[in-house]
């Protein structure tokens, strides 16, 4: 039996489901869920991120990183930790950069924060050299200073979607019409946790809620607050999202997020007001586009350094990739950046207060 037929038996059975339900059983129902059957990143698959794009976005998080390291007096040791590595692509590179700092790879210990058993096997065959280690939940961490990355990890949370209808909500839901699963909207309700949101909509409009966001940006503030890191969070969204940013890409193409269960990889855009009312006590950077983070780091010097062995069809590629980071019709202003420090400490390189 499909996933999709799960869900439809499901849906007969119990009423329309919650999107964020939907979501969850998509991404990693333990037999049929996307993250559990396949590898989704690079060209073979059905998206690629920036770490599989060049390894200039690994090199230049991973030294920022040692720096802050540095700037906070090299405790020892410490955790270097990712949440969704992927391939472990950007550990890998990160590690590689970093070892240049005297000590830096030596006093850390690899954390890793994923829930996909195949994905694991992957990260410890790409960094078997580093002994990682891997949590299912940020609660999870080591009691001690925490150096962090989170690389479109946060738009891959499930959501739920709400349309205003006068001072209340009507929750999206989704349904099942003969053999097809179709969205619909639950009845009119109040929902307190969208208070805030009555002053910038209107009936009609529909907003987006993620309840796992803040909880794992407030646990992880609280550990860097405790004992010292930092934290760097890419992602694509803006700051209170409006609208449907529901997507799905398959073979690096959309497609109905509805129309294929477990074989598309499902997203939405991230609400950065909601990850940066969580950071208190921690201090937070401005949010940033990533290519005026990456320019800041010297993304264009160490480009022309890596073109300077390269040519023909190997030096387009790279020349491609650099623009494809930075510039901002590509990936340079759609994905934005922002990094947490303790107070007191030295926001991250690239980054402003």
């Amino acid at each position: 039996m499909s996933l999709r037929d799960l869900l439809i038996s499901q849906i007969r059975a119990q009423g329309p489901m919650r999107l964020d339900y939907y979501m969850a059983a998509c991404l990693l129902h333990p037999e049929h869920g996307y993250y559990t059957t396949r590898t989704p990143f690079g060209t073979a698959g059905d998206f690629i991120t920036a770490p599989e794009i060049s390894q200039m976005f690994g090199e230049l998080v991973g030294l920022a990183l040692a720096q802050a390291w540095l700037d906070q007096g090299a405790p020892t040791p410490f955790t270097l930790a990712e949440l969704g590595p992927g391939r472990g692509t950007l550990m890998a590179d990160m590690l590689r950069a970093a070892s240049r700092v005297r000590g830096f790879t030596d006093a850390a210990e690899i954390i890793l924060l994923e829930a996909s058993t195949a994905l694991r096997d992957i990260q410890a065959d790409s960094l078997k050299a580093y002994s990682p280690r891997w949590i299912d939940n940020i609660e999870a961490l080591p009691e001690q200073a925490t150096f962090l990355v989170a690389n479109e990890f946060f738009d891959a949370l499930p959501i739920r979607q709400f349309v205003r209808d006068g001072s209340r909500w009507r929750e999206r839901q989704i349904g099942a019409q003969e053999d097809a699963l179709v969205f619909g909207l639950g009845p009119t309700q109040p929902q307190p946790a969208l208070a805030q949101r009555l002053e910038d909509t209107k009936d009609g409009d529909l907003i987006e809620d993620c309840a796992a966001a803040a909880p794992i940006i407030s646990t992880l503030s609280a550990r860097i607050t405790a004992h010292g890191g930092a934290a760097l969070v890419f992602d694509y969204g803006d700051w209170r999202t409006l609208g449907d940013t529901l997507q799905a890409v398959q073979n690096h193409a959309p497609t109905d997020p509805l129309n294929s269960p477990g074989h598309a990889d499902l997203t939405a855009h991230v609400d950065f007001e909601v990850l940066l009312r969580a950071v208190p006590p921690c201090t937070p950077s401005r949010v940033t586009p990533q290519g005026v983070f990456l320019e800041r780091l010297g993304i264009t010097a160490r480009a022309q350094t890596l073109a300077q062995t390269l040519s023909g069809a190997a030096l387009d590629s790279h020349i491609a990739a650099h623009r494809r980071l930075t510039h901002p019709q590509e990936m340079g202003n759609l994905f934005k950046i922002f990094g947490i420090v303790p107070q007191g400490a030295p926001m991250l390189s690239g980054l402003e207060i």
